[in-house]
């Protein structure tokens, strides 16, 4: 079995930090069904602005909230604003690792979902693995290269 990529929430900024909560991260419910992630679900905590990593379980806020936020210990890694990424994960046998289909949310400063995507695994006739990133409509998103150069 193989640990791979469920869901994610790409970007979500923290609205609140709330340190004297008994622990997790509270998600808009909204966000949570259209990408996948389910309430009591552990995920990964990734700060974009600081590189702090951490692993919480999910519970759901108000619906419509557009709500991220830390709670208990989780609340001492991010500041509001921050922006973070928030991945589920599966475990797989590797044959089953072409059927998945990833739902990938971005966000804009304000939480409203700004794009969705959808990662997918393929094979090609010499059975090596190929990846893309799949728009809305299905249709294959370059997927970005960084160079040094880049911002």
């Amino acid at each position: 079995m193989r640990k791979v990529l469920a869901a994610k929430l790409h970007g979500i900024r923290v609205t609140e930090a709330n340190l004297h909560y008994h622990g997790s991260i509270t998600l808009d419910p909204h966000h949570c069904r259209e990408a996948g992630i389910f309430p009591m679900e552990f995920v990964e905590i990734w700060n974009k602005n600081s590189g702090a990593r951490i692993s919480t379980y999910v519970i759901l806020g108000e619906p419509g909230s557009r709500c991220c936020v830390l709670n208990g210990a989780a609340a001492r890694t991010c500041q509001v604003g921050d922006q973070i990424i928030v991945c589920s994960a599966t475990y797989v046998d590797e044959a089953q690792i072409v059927q998945l289909r990833p739902k990938i949310l971005t966000f804009d400063r304000d939480n409203h979902v700004s794009d969705r995507m959808t990662y997918s695994v393929t094979r090609d006739g010499a059975e090596r693995y190929c990846f893309e990133i799949l728009g809305e409509e299905g249709e294959v998103k370059p997927i970005p290269l960084r160079t040094a150069d880049s911002n």
